[in-house]
């Protein structure tokens, strides 16, 4: 099978994404994940442009990788520089890495009034640059940075800039759509005029900018190109640079080719959300192979389908990059949909049960009124648990009583107080908070702390609230969403009505309870029967 080489930027063009931000531990850790992982080409950064990638280059030299090798990256010379005095060139030099990558100039636009100088210099700036660092044994990558835009006004100089970086002795040529808005035709015409060009074996480096940087790579290697440079999740600056988490599985699972990270691929879902993770960005749900939503299946006759054959819906299966199978619950759902959902947890059910067709249509009553299960699967498990009669109730409210006041400019105060009753003991206490459902979550988590001491572990992460009638103003039907973690796992519940306190009370009861209800049933679980006195050994 063919070979392709996997050159990873995240650590350096992704960060230039919006939103995009890694500490130095964060980026040492993901140089690990990727090396582990087996990726060929890690990018760190730019050494000397700033104080956290000239930390990190320090820092990556004491970290021995299995596979990849560590690229630190710059720009050709300065004009009035000769290469031994160019401050860019031996910072690359100090990083000390096995490979340096270097972009240069390929578009007459940028020669001319970006860098201010004329053609021929700028031919020589990249030449001297890549035989600088070729003398001091570094492997050399070049990128030819606007190449396409460069090639499509001026062919001849274009290619001229690649043939400069080949006579200075680079080991591999990026072809690089810096702006990102090449479409594949014309970006297929370009890469067979830069193999006749030059011998160098090609790379090629697409931004996202009219979304066709996946399309235009894996093009790219059908055209004989050898390495594919990208970030995962498609991180980068504007739209975004070719996303490996797309590219990966297409060129293993798809095509055939021989990459590193092939025996590693099941990995892929779980490193594109390590990596979501540390940026604090919420992972892509509809991001292709890795995506939440990428095996998602909602329609009752789409679910019917993958029931009898997964092949019928899911162009590959989900383990093989480590994603799962999720049947949505909605008004479309079947009976289908359900036991798909439920069946591992109530293997005896059948759709021609009336449970099952009285949960279906309680199901569909509840989306009408606006409830949304998509994303509140803990909320759903509450509600197969009721109406199988398989549910414990944790607690029996009394009542609740908010006060919310406001005097002059101080800030408004909120207080909760909540009486309840668990296995007939009752508990009436009080709570604070930064708002009306702040304060009642509070006392709420106090009220059953008594009780159930590991909600203590319970966070809530987030709180989403929709309006579902915008036309009714103030008193619109608002949808609330909550999201809650022990630390470990962590799950969705929802509430729907009028008036958003109640509302959040819903989705707030159903968080505390289904979470209580795991806890106890995993300590059920961890108990190990004693063993009768008579046995030995």
């Amino acid at each position: 099978m063919p070979r392709v080489i996997i050159y990873d930027t995240t650590l350096r063009d992704g960060t230039q994404g919006e939103g995009v931000q890694f500490s130095v531990d964060d980026k040492l850790r993901i140089l690990r994940e990727l090396d582990a992982f087996g990726i060929d080409y890690i990018e760190g950064g730019w050494p000397g442009a700033n104080p956290r990638d000239l930390a990190f280059f320090e820092q990556a030299k004491r970290i021995p990788l299995r596979h990849a090798r560590l690229t630190a990256f710059g720009s050709t010379r300065r004009a009035q520089n000769p290469p031994e005095e160019d401050q860019v060139l031996n910072h690359l030099l100090s990083a000390e890495t096995p490979t340096v990558a270097i972009f240069g100039k390929s578009w007459l636009l940028h020669v001319l009034e970006v860098l201010r100088t004329s053609p021929e210099e700028n031919l020589k700036l990249i030449e001297d640059s890549v035989a600088y660092l070729k003398a001091h044994g570094r492997e050399v990558v070049y990128d030819a940075e606007h190449f396409f835009d460069g090639f499509a006004e001026d062919p001849e100089y274009a290619l001229a800039t690649l043939q400069s970086a080949a006579r200075g002795g680079a080991d591999w040529i990026v072809l690089c759509d810096t702006n990102g808005g090449t479409l594949p035709s014309a970006a297929m015409t370009a890469i067979e005029a830069a193999r006749r060009a030059v011998a160098v074996p090609l790379g090629i480096h697409i931004h996202n900018d009219i979304g066709m940087a996946v399309a235009i790579s894996i093009a790219a290697v059908q055209a004989g190109v050898e390495q594919i440079q990208g970030t995962f999740n498609g991180y980068g600056e504007r739209c975004g640079n070719a996303n490996l988490c797309t590219i990966l599985p297409t060129l293993i699972l798809k095509m055939g080719m021989d990459c590193a990270v092939a025996p590693n691929l099941h990995r892929l879902t779980e490193l594109a959300r390590l990596i979501s993770e540390l940026t604090n960005l919420h992972p892509d749900e509809r991001q292709p192979y890795v995506g939440a939503s990428a095996f998602a299946h909602k329609a009752g006759t789409h679910v019917d389908a993958i029931r009898k054959n997964p092949r019928t819906l899911e162009h590959i299966r989900p383990e093989l990059v480590g994603n799962r199978r999720r049947v949505l619950l909605s008004d479309l759902a079947s009976r289908s949909s359900i036991l798909e959902k439920i069946g591992e947890r109530y293997p005896h059910l059948t759709k021609d049960m009336p449970e099952v067709a009285a949960l279906a249509e309680e199901l569909k009553r509840l989306e009408h009124l606006g409830y949304q299960f998509e994303a509140a699967e803990a909320s759903f498990d509450l509600l197969v648990r009721k109406a199988l009669r398989d549910y414990e109730k944790v607690f029996e409210l009394k009542g609740f009583r908010i006060i919310v006041e406001k005097h002059g400019d101080r800030p408004t105060l909120s207080e909760a107080t909540i009486k309840l009753a668990v296995d007939g003991v009752e508990e009436l206490t009080a709570a604070e908070g930064d708002g009306p459902v702040n304060a009642l979550d509070s006392a709420l988590r106090k009220a059953l702390g008594r009780f159930y001491p590991e909600i203590r572990g319970f966070k809530l992460v987030d709180y989403k609230v929709r309006v579902l009638e915008e036309n009714r103003g103030t008193a619109a039907t608002v949808r609330v969403l909550i999201e809650t973690s022990d630390g470990r796992t962590s799950w969705g519940t929802v509430g729907v009505s009028e008036n958003i306190i109640e509302a959040s009370w819903q989705a707030l009861v159903d968080s505390l309870e289904y979470g209580i209800l795991r806890a106890k049933e995993e300590a059920e679980s961890l108990v190990i029967p004693k063993k009768d006195s008579r046995e030995r050994g």
